[in-house]
């Protein structure tokens, strides 16, 4: 490896797709303890809950409701927190490793794709959830000649290209490199030089807050500031569903999640001038990363909390189980009744003649 300690610390401070640090002497100790268990503790709150939760609402969008525009937005967004919790036991184990990388270099890199990934393709697909809220709301006529499942299928799978094409760097600069007896999992820019490195680092992070939280941030605000004075002028005539309402709160709990991390990244970028914000970084990372996470098992509690379509079809589903099992097992004990029946009524077997004794 090219790369000294001194050139990976100068842009290794990230705590979410730059996971693993090699210089953590200017942390005290009991502090990281302290850290490292609380986001350990956050993952496998997120781990349990958003594999529950989104498999849940995967199971009811694409089983048991009707297929509309709005349950393709759920499904998709469902199936993103899906799929990135499934590889949160590997940041679980890598915390609990002490930083210590176990799986190889291709999972070090699959691992961090897929968290940006999933990052990339929650907030377009919440974009895209403001959006078509306003449009099918203001402009009715239009939505109803031009809005579609098909179009909508074909809209989700342009957002899931566009979040992998954004997610590559992932897989070409993460990189393992084994250090002081651990093998850590970082972003290996390749740099002869730090300010060639760093110069890297700032366009990826830059990309990163731009098109993951500015643009989206901003269209959603817009849309949702025009909806808001389209109501406010109709006195009544345009109604906003309860679907709405909960569209609004998942957008919020996107950005109060991860507006913290995108705002430690934008600190981030003064460490190459500056290392006054080195303990601040440090200690605030792993926190705002375990927020970050935690937004993946959030959605599915808001979809059960507010939208009544989704708890009425739980609920009937539940229904349907309890019934269907109870149904099983009375038919079960009923069999075993009649079997046993059979057994005591049979008729007993003849019996073997007994020869007479002759005395």
């Amino acid at each position: 490896m090219g790369d000294s300690n001194e050139d990976y610390g100068n842009y290794s401070y990230e705590y979410y797709m730059e996971y693993g640090d090699l210089e953590d002497i200017k942390v005290e100790h009991t502090q990281k303890e302290t850290i490292h268990i609380i986001s350990v503790v956050v993952y496998i709150i997120s781990f349990v809950l958003g594999l529950i939760g989104n498999g849940t609402v995967i199971w009811v969008t694409a089983f048991k409701s009707k297929k509309t525009v709005n349950s393709v937005w759920l499904l998709n967004l469902a199936m993103a927190d899906f799929v990135f919790v499934l590889f949160l036991p590997f940041y679980i184990h890598y915390i609990l490793r002490d930083f210590h990388w176990e799986f190889g270099v291709t999972m070090c890199k699959l691992n961090s794709f897929v968290s940006v990934m999933n990052m990339y393709a929650s907030v377009l697909f919440l974009t895209v959830l403001s959006i078509d809220r306003y449009v099918s709301v203001v402009h009715l006529n239009w939505s109803q000649r031009y809005r579609s499942v098909e179009r909508a299928w074909v809209i989700c799978g342009c957002i899931w290209v566009l979040a992998a094409a954004l997610s590559c760097p992932a897989l070409i600069f993460r990189d393992t490199v084994r250090l002081h007896e651990k093998v850590v999992c970082f972003n290996n820019f390749h740099a002869q030089d730090a300010h060639t490195a760093a110069m890297r680092h700032i366009i990826i992070v830059a990309i990163r807050t731009t098109v993951g939280f500015l643009l989206p941030f901003t269209a959603i605000c817009v849309t949702g500031i025009l909806l808001t004075i389209k109501v406010n002028q109709s006195r009544g005539t345009v109604h906003v569903s309860s679907f709405s309402k909960t569209v609004t709160a998942i957008i919020l709990a996107f950005f109060l999640c991860w507006a913290p991390f995108h705002t430690f990244s934008l600190m981030e970028l003064s460490i190459h001038s500056s290392l006054q914000l080195h303990n601040i970084l440090k200690t605030g990372f792993p926190l705002v990363t375990s927020l970050g996470f935690f937004n993946s098992c959030i959605n599915p509690l808001l979809y059960m909390f507010l939208a009544k379509k989704v708890r009425h079809i739980l609920k009937r589903a539940c229904l349907d189980i309890t019934k269907r099992s109870l149904r099983e097992l009375s038919q079960s004990i009923s069999a075993t009744e009649i079997e046993s029946v059979e057994i005591v009524h049979q008729d007993p077997a003849p019996e073997e003649p007994v020869a007479s004794s002759t005395l």
